[in-house]
């Protein structure tokens, strides 16, 4: 019988980003699930304190560190997937489809450098694979939507959505990044919410709904299918569709996009240094309006 999941929560307010240490308290190897580099945008500086806060809860644990787990290229933080890798010898893995999200994102920094066959991570995991950690059994749900390349890894009684579903009082994800689709969105929610009714969901954010005074970041698929304020109660396909759409329409951009995008498709590394070895992110610009035209 395979082991149940020892879950230690990390959570990192400024990108409001929870990482998880996932360990098999038997064999003691373990998973990271979604580390962050912390970065400051103002300064253009990382740090590496969140990983390696992980990383000494491990040792101290006496874990084994085997994978570096991307449920997605984020958009709102930087990967700390090859501070993790550097220091433990641990794999990055992340969906298959993120070769999709790499052609999309290729062209928009003009990123020759990039490969679009996913070959900077370690391991593309397909649907329905599964792997081990220890004694613990991990099966890859392909849950798209938010992007083309999202991936929940289920171990046990627990899944990790990434960003496809948030707690019951906050809802559901956006859709409308290039490639998002709303409608696969609720598939891939309807696939998590046929799960057992036990589950249990660990989310990757939280933004603390209204009327909530803390984070909060694990929930059921009882409460999701009963509570969550944009699927649950029998909410239709098209119902739902309409709602994201309308409401994607009125959210900005994550502050971190830009960046975040760069460094995640290319698995938590950074654009090649220039010849002065300084590595630079690019903001693309374009007119806000038909007829503004950018000086030269």
């Amino acid at each position: 019988m395979a082991s149940q999941p020892v879950i230690e929560a990390y959570f990192d307010e400024p990108t409001n980003t929870v990482s998880y240490l996932v360990s098999d308290p038997d064999t003691k190897q373990a998973m990271v699930i979604d580390p962050v580099l912390d970065y400051d945008h103002k300064g253009g500086t990382v740090d590496t304190r969140s990983v390696e806060r992980i990383l000494s809860d491990a040792k101290e644990r006496g874990l084994t560190v085997e994978w570096a787990l991307e449920t997605h290229a984020h958009a709102d933080h930087l990967s700390g997937a090859p501070y993790i890798k550097a220091k433990t010898g641990a794999k990055i893995g992340i969906g298959e489809h993120i070769k999709d999200v790499q052609r999309i994102f290729r062209p928009v920094f003009n990123a020759t450098d990039l490969k679009t066959d996913g070959s900077d991570f370690d391991h593309l995991f397909a649907d329905g694979e599964h792997f081990k950690v220890g004694n613990l059994d991990v099966e890859v749900l392909y849950t798209p939507g938010h992007t083309p390349a999202d991936v929940s890894y289920r171990i046990g009684d627990a899944v990790f959505v990434g960003d496809t579903l948030f707690m019951p009082d906050y809802g559901t994800a956006r859709a409308d990044f290039p490639g998002g689709d709303a409608h696969k969105l609720y598939g891939s929610i309807q696939r998590l919410l046929a799960l057992p009714a036990e589950t249990r969901l660990f989310m990757c954010h939280d933004y603390k709904a209204p009327g909530r005074d803390t984070y909060a970041w694990e929930t059921t698929v009882s409460e999701e299918r009963e509570a969550n304020v944009h699927v649950g109660k029998q909410v239709s396909e098209d119902q739902f569709v309409s709602m994201r759409q309308a409401r994607d329409a009125t959210l900005e951009a994550p502050r971190l996009l830009l960046p975040s995008i760069q460094v995640n498709i290319r698995a938590g590394k950074f654009p090649p240094a220039e010849s002065n070895g300084v590595h630079y992110l690019l903001v693309p610009v374009k007119a806000r309006r038909e007829g503004v035209s950018l000086p030269d």
